[in-house]
């Protein structure tokens, strides 16, 4: 049997609009499509790092802004997309929500199998 202290934890954040945290999310795979727009400049390319399809990638960014109410990418065709004010303010908060909450989460498991 593998020993406690060897265990580890993953904290998963979302974020969601209104009273239904299943609709309008903002998670891991939103913030990973903007974290890609934000490196390289465009959906597309963001699309290709992660193996996943251009139209799934604007299925979710669309229900996302269409569920906060405001857009994350600002799309300029063929030379990119850049991200919006308020695309880099959430992904911001959410990366810096997810490190914090992850760390914290972390050591309380580790504190409470020491007891």
């Amino acid at each position: 049997m593998k020993k406690l202290s060897k265990l580890k934890t993953q904290t998963r954040i979302t974020v969601y609009a209104g009273k239904n945290p299943d609709e309008a999310t903002f998670g891991k795979g939103v913030a990973t499509l903007l974290r890609g727009v934000l490196e390289t400049g465009s959906l597309n390319a963001a699309t290709r790092r992660i193996n996943m399809a251009y139209s799934k990638a604007w299925r979710i960014v669309k229900e996302t802004e269409a569920g906060f109410g405001f857009l994350l990418i600002n799309r300029n065709g063929a030379r990119g997309s850049t991200l919006t004010k308020e695309g880099l303010m959430l992904l911001a908060a959410y990366e810096d929500a997810e490190l914090k909450g992850s760390e914290y989460v972390a050591e309380r498991f580790a504190a409470n199998l020491k007891n």
